[in-house]
């Protein structure tokens, strides 16, 4: 059974840090491409991040670069989102997701998702 689970969500000031973790399990994460996604209340959920399956591409929401760095550990089937100095405005749910080889900013070419975290970033 194909499972993505996020976690390291939460409530924090501006200018402030999280770690999100996204853990895999039931398909061959070493050969999939990963991306974090976020939605916001009221808008389209949008492209935050991505790695490719090798880990030598890494590709950025014009939004967060400079501020969150994604990564990836075959070895334990685990992604990270490095989120430094938060903004109001990175307030979201944000999830991982999978798609073979390359990753996309586009949504729909991912196969698997997960269920989410909130990241509530206060002024």
């Amino acid at each position: 059974q194909v499972q993505l689970v996020e976690s390291g969500g939460g409530l924090v000031q501006a200018g402030g840090s999280l770690r999100l973790s996204c853990a895999a399990s039931g398909f061959a994460f070493s050969s999939y491409a990963m991306g974090w996604f976020r939605q916001a209340p009221g808008k389209e959920r949008e492209f935050v991040a991505g790695i490719n399956w090798a880990d030598d591409i890494k590709t950025y929401a014009d939004s967060v670069k400079g501020r969150f760095a994604i990564s990836r550990d075959n070895a334990k089937n685990m992604m990270y989102l490095q989120m430094n100095v938060l903004k109001p405005e990175d307030t979201a749910v944000y999830s991982c997701a999978a798609r073979l080889w390359d990753s996309s900013i586009i949504s729909s070419s991912y196969k698997y998702w997960g269920q989410g975290t909130q990241v509530t970033v206060s002024s």
